[in-house]
């Protein structure tokens, strides 16, 4: 279980599919101690500023109850490192596309 300490957390939230949603899970976490919640229904995800003591399970559990899902968002992934021969296959692969498109015209006159 984590505990936020004071801090910002943001929760990605499921099953919403109107303002409506949005605003009863919003509503139902500004009613925490302590808590100030805004919810993006485009986006899925609300920010929750959180007291001391207040864990993101009690969150997660909260919205819950509402009838939605709440869940930490994932990291984010790692980038793959660029290899020296990629550069190298992109050029050679544009080069073949550009000589196919300037081949093609002279092949049917």
């Amino acid at each position: 279980m984590t505990t936020a300490t004071g801090g910002q957390v943001e929760l990605v939230i499921g099953g919403m599919t109107c303002a409506s949603c949005a605003a009863r899970v919003e509503k139902r976490l500004n009613k925490l101690d302590g808590v100030t919640a805004t919810v993006n229904y485009a986006s899925e995800k609300t920010r929750v500023t959180v007291p001391e003591g207040l864990s993101t399970q009690d969150l997660i559990t909260t919205v819950e109850r509402v009838g939605y899902t709440a869940t930490l968002p994932e990291p984010p992934r790692a980038e793959p490192e660029a290899r020296p021969e990629d550069g190298a296959l992109r050029m050679l692969r544009q080069r073949l596309v550009v000589s196919a498109v300037l081949t093609v015209p002279a092949l049917w006159t």
